[in-house]
């Protein structure tokens, strides 16, 4: 049943994408937008939005959460029809379309032959923060999570593999040594800390016990390495604004559970600065 659940999905999302690249950018991102807030909350627990963004905004009345969902599912949806045109994005000069604030801390990072480990989440269209950053000189490799559905996730590998970031790391255990390998030959790594994961630590999230990822602190333990935190944020349905911002430097007698809550304190400041374009759907306080 799951089987016929996921090639159903794959012949859909297939479909929409061949419409998206007869009609073009403008009017996929504005049909694309609109399924989604209407069919998106069918695939999806509302109950498990509700409750992350419960547990983000206690004080917040009913419609600000509706207001969060609908243009959290519209921008899901822009998200989708924006694969098809990825090529376009990686081609063009980011000018076109990204308004880049901190581009010389990436030259600066470029220049040290020093690798970091640059942290985000799921805001709007992240797979720009990889694209950019690669396209700006910096050896990467960047973490994903495959898709659940196997009919869609060679799909999705193989644009995230040609046109977004060349080196790309499945999340997980076998993942985990590609990471110490591309590292340890001067390859900075990209990954983003929002996802729930079984090998993580349980840490402060919005004051909730989240599992997460304790990757970057390990990092900054073993190797007294930079973490660079980058956030994406659309500004109207064209144009993105990305931020690369400082280099963080850890003393290196905090803990691996110190150094993972201070960078979910981080991720907490990125999610409240707009939350109306971050991923919600993911079952982060399991």
């Amino acid at each position: 049943m799951k089987l016929l659940k996921y090639f159903l999905q794959f012949f859909f999302i297939v479909i929409l994408l061949i419409i998206f690249k007869i009609i073009g950018l403008r009017l996929s991102r504005i049909i694309s937008s609109n399924l989604f807030r209407i069919f998106g909350p069918f695939f999806r627990s509302k109950k498990i939005i509700e409750k992350n963004i419960s547990f983000a905004f206690p004080n917040k009345d009913q419609n600000f959460k509706k207001n969060i969902k609908n243009k959290m599912w519209k921008s899901y949806g822009k998200i989708l029809a924006e694969y098809m045109f990825i090529k376009y994005f990686r081609k063009n000069n980011s000018e076109k379309f990204l308004e880049i604030k901190g581009q010389k801390i990436l030259e600066r990072i470029k220049i040290s032959n020093n690798p970091v480990i640059f942290v985000s989440g799921h805001f709007d269209n992240f797979e720009l923060m990889a694209m950019h950053i690669e396209k700006s000189g910096i050896d990467l490799a960047a973490i994903y999570r495959p898709l659940n559905n196997n009919f869609l996730n060679p799909l999705m590998e193989n644009i995230r593999k040609k046109y977004i970031c060349r080196k790309q790391i499945k999340k997980g255990v076998s993942g985990t040594k590609e990471i110490l390998k591309y590292f340890k030959s001067g390859t900075s790594i990209a990954l983003m800390i929002d996802q729930r994961v079984s090998q993580g630590i349980k840490s402060l999230l919005f004051s909730k016990e989240a599992f997460t990822t304790t990757i970057p602190a390990q990092f900054v333990k073993k190797f007294n390495c930079k973490i660079v935190p980058i956030y994406i944020e659309r500004k109207n349905n064209e144009n993105f604004m990305l931020e690369i911002m400082e280099p963080i430097t850890f003393n290196n007698d905090l803990s691996i559970e110190n150094i993972t809550i201070k960078l979910n304190q981080l991720l907490e400041k990125m999610i409240i600065r707009n939350p109306y374009q971050w991923i919600w759907s993911h079952n982060r306080w399991k």
